[in-house]
């Protein structure tokens, strides 16, 4: 054990701890003929509230207004939220005639008491309708807490995935609404003197198998908890309540594991750049202050395992290894561990790592650990390196990355060739397709960042895995399309103008010709003229090169049925040198009434004509159905032009199979 308590450093990163700034109440409502719904309170009554249901409209009251967005479905409402109700326009209090209205329509409401309001239709039957609704920033009035996730503070992994449980001694949250006083502020709460057990009204109670605990609590408002697992939680199947206000939840159900790891994020996203510190300083990693090779890290986190002597109160005594983990790979090589264990706070966990010398450098080099049960952590990136990072082949530095990684809002563009082999559309087969895509947006993370909503990215050598439930995602954005001008593409064959969707802006497309990328490969150059209204000229004209000859995956048959506990191995021939492959998939599954599905991303370089996909990746997505594509990409050729705070062009070779994940 090496400097194990840097507390300064412990002080900050406890602060980290995922926080909703909001309470906001959801419900799911049917109402039938004349019934009014407050949306403020989630409360139906015979008149006033937000929207009267006649059985032939849907009319706001009092000075609530509304306007219909359209069949959105619901990806689409989930994606909302209170900055992107906030800009539309057209907000008006006349009728919505149910003529206009079908399920998946999703509307905006500004309710009578001032809050916004996203309302999707789920169902139309009659002189019945039933509205699923999430009004931002409010409570229900009265009402029982609810509870709708529990997950480890930091892996922030949903339920329905092999690593979602809680360990015992664990740092955890419960995320819903009324938890706590609505006032309350999130402020964390000392464990020098012991957790409390009763925060801002709010106690949780943890049932497993007839045994019943009770977390201590370190923060408590009304739409997020943060506590503590005591150690001596039986392991099984638990049922939690949160009781605020003399009234109890209903029980939520979640499981309690030996060890579960969630490594914590640098951006509280559960994903893309870890936490990382120097073993010895303390010092903070960043892609600015990569990590060089053979120098000793400490990972926080949470969920090693039971640690009864700081279920409540700081303490520095007898930090002992608990040994939870198995491995920790950093892209792909096994990292030595040299402790893992109490860091002296309740329920943080700190592992300390030595990076091995035959790691790849890059900024989003893979780090995902494996307990000793064979369950992955969430997957995260370290940049590795001297100085500031680089990861040459994606035109990225980590000065560039430090930059863009702060930033509420980013001007991107992207140029992409396209020559893909895909199962075909109906019947058996494959269909091949040339596409030039051009893409020009103005993209806003709302309530977050490009750094927490940019966790898709690996360097070359490993793998990262995205989980999601419910088509539901961690980081929601809102676009406005950017006017780049006239689009052409030239090749060995000729030239194509991509065309511009009127109905989605900023996105252009060209459906070329068939052979208009040859497997010869060629040389191809976008140019934009004197550019658009909101983006001047491509400077310099990105060319995008294909190797001769392109590449062919070689061992498809193999990825049909995916053993996810053996690896996945994959063969090709072709490519540039020095270029990479691009390995993904995904699973998708219905596990407790849930629709979950997972991704996995690997990019490797072409030479080996080889990589397998681990177990320990594979092992973080469902038994279910889905796809393997293999790509070959050409290096990313970076542009600018007024008016983008950053462009890329690349082109790739695609070759995309049904699978099914066992």
């Amino acid at each position: 054990m090496r400097n194990l308590m840097k507390i300064s450093t412990l002080a900050i990163l406890i602060l980290t701890l995922p926080m909703a700034a909001l309470a906001d109440l959801s419900g799911t409502k049917t109402l039938s003929a004349n019934t009014a719904l407050s949306l403020d309170t989630g409360t139906t009554s015979s008149s006033g509230g937000d929207l009267l249901w006649s059985g032939t409209s849907l009319t706001p009251q009092g000075s609530a207004t509304a306007i219909n967005i359209g069949a959105l479905g619901s990806t689409g409402f989930a994606a909302m939220s209170q900055a992107t109700l906030s800009v539309f326009p057209g907000y008006s209090n006349s009728a919505i005639a149910a003529s206009t209205l079908v399920v998946n329509d999703v509307f905006a409401v500004k309710t009578n008491g001032g809050h916004y309001a996203a309302v999707l239709v789920t169902a139309l039957s009659g002189t019945s309708i039933t509205l699923q609704f999430t009004t931002f920033g409010a409570t229900a009035a009265g009402s029982a807490p609810a509870i709708t996730q529990v997950l480890n503070n930091y892996g922030l992994v949903p339920a329905g995935f092999s690593n979602s449980g809680i360990a015992q001694g664990a740092l955890f949250i419960i995320k819903g609404s009324g938890l706590a006083d609505p006032n309350a502020q999130a402020v964390l709460q000392s464990s020098a003197s012991g957790l409390p057990l009763t925060l801002n009204g709010a106690s949780i109670k943890v049932t497993v198998n007839g045994t019943t605990t009770t977390p201590a609590l370190y923060y408590a408002i009304a739409a997020q908890l943060a506590a503590v697992l005591p150690s001596n939680t039986p392991i099984g199947t638990a049922q939690v309540t949160v009781t605020y206000n003399n009234q109890t939840s209903a029980p939520f159900s979640f499981q309690v594991v030996q060890s579960a790891v969630g490594f914590d994020s640098y951006y509280g996203a559960g994903s893309g750049l870890g936490v990382a510190t120097n073993s010895a300083t303390g010092a903070l990693y960043n892609y600015a202050n990569a990590i060089p090779l053979g120098t000793q890290i400490t990972l926080w986190g949470s969920g090693l395992g039971a640690d009864p002597a700081r279920d409540t109160t700081f303490s520095t005594a007898n930090l002992a290894n608990i040994k939870g983990l198995g491995h920790v790979y950093v892209g792909g090589v096994d990292a030595a561990i040299g402790y893992q264990g109490p860091s002296g706070y309740p329920g943080l966990n700190q592992v300390n790592i030595t990076i091995p010398t035959s790691a790849t450098l890059g900024c989003n080099v893979s780090l995902v650990g494996v307990t000793t049960s064979g369950v992955p952590t969430n997957s995260l990136t370290l940049p590795i390196g001297t100085g500031a990072c680089s990861d040459s082949q994606f035109g990225t530095i980590g000065t560039q990355l430090n930059n863009l990684s702060g930033l509420t809002s980013l001007n991107s563009g992207a140029l992409i060739l396209a020559l893909e082999t895909s199962p075909a559309t109906s019947g058996s087969g494959t269909q091949v397709t040339d596409t030039a895509i051009g893409s020009f947006q103005h993209i806003s993370y709302n309530g977050s960042t490009y750094g927490a909503a940019a966790a898709g990215s690996v360097s070359l050598g490993g793998c990262i895995v995205n989980q999601i439930v419910n088509s539901t995602s961690t980081v929601t954005t809102t676009t406005t399309g950017l006017d780049a001008g006239t689009i052409t593409v030239t090749g060995p064959s000729g030239n194509a103008t991509l065309t511009a969707f009127s109905a989605i802006p900023g996105y252009y497309l060209a459906q070329l010709a068939t052979g208009f990328i040859p497997t010869s490969g060629g040389t191809f150059t976008f140019q934009n003229g004197s550019g658009g209204k909101d983006v001047g000229p491509f400077k310099p004209s990105p060319s995008i090169v294909f190797s001769n000859p392109v590449l062919t995956w070689t061992n498809q048959a193999a990825a049909a049925t995916v053993t996810r506990s053996a690896g996945l191995p994959i063969t090709w021939t072709g490519g540039s040198s020095g270029t990479f492959v691009y390995i993904g998939g995904s699973s998708s599954a219905t596990v407790g009434g849930q629709s979950v599905s997972a991704s996995f991303t690997c990019f490797v370089p072409v030479s080996p004509a080889q990589f397998t996909v681990p177990s320990y990746i594979l092992a973080a997505l469902p038994a279910g159905t889905g796809g393997v594509t293999v790509g070959n990409y050409t290096n990313y050729q970076s542009f600018s032009a007024t008016g983008l705070d950053n462009g890329a062009a690349l082109g790739f070779v695609a070759y995309e199979i049904n699978s099914t994940y066992n």
